[in-house]
């Protein structure tokens, strides 16, 4: 079985742990947690016949630890960046979470998840924001990890891309 680390990234309270929630077991609470340095969970996924064991490294909300959160990312093959539909200046951040990324690693395979979906109505980034985010190596997707919509696709297309870099 093939094994790949993913890192969760992005600021506070984006859904980052619930969308491994989701992903990992199927649930949801709307219970805040902060994350606390980083979290791992893990979770075997068929890709076209292969088996893949995926690390999830639920790392914590961008800080004042951006030294610690580089180690953490040290031998990534994929990061699943997380912007909040809601918080408009979650998607400013990002920026700045994906130049940390490449510093560490060079071109990894990124999906970039705008988060909350369910909450389509209150969204302060619009349709027009979402094509420049994608790329070479990255996709964008729309998820909730309340209702689960996106989430599976988006982690099993980052496992698919891990396994071709």
């Amino acid at each position: 079985m093939i094994q790949k680390k993913i890192c969760m990234v992005g600021v506070f309270a984006t859904g980052k742990t619930s969308l491994v929630g989701q992903f990992v077991y199927s649930k949801f609470s709307e219970k805040y947690h902060s994350t606390v340095g980083v979290k791992i969970d893990r979770r075997e996924v068929d890709v076209s016949g292969t088996q893949v064991n995926l690390l999830l490294w639920d790392l914590a909300g961008k800080d004042d630890f951006e030294n610690t959160r580089s180690s953490y990312l040290r031998g990534s093959s994929g990061i699943f960046f997380v912007v909040d539909g809601t918080r408009r200046e979650t998607l400013t951040e990002l920026a700045g979470l994906r130049a940390l990324v490449q510093d560490t690693l060079g071109p990894v395979p990124a999906v970039i998840a705008v988060n909350k979906a369910d909450l389509e109505d209150q969204w302060q980034i619009a349709d027009a924001d979402l094509p420049g985010l994608g790329g070479e190596g990255r996709r964008v997707f729309r998820t909730s990890a309340k209702t689960g919509a996106g989430v599976s696709e988006a982690f099993l297309w980052l496992a698919s891309q891990t396994l071709k870099a």
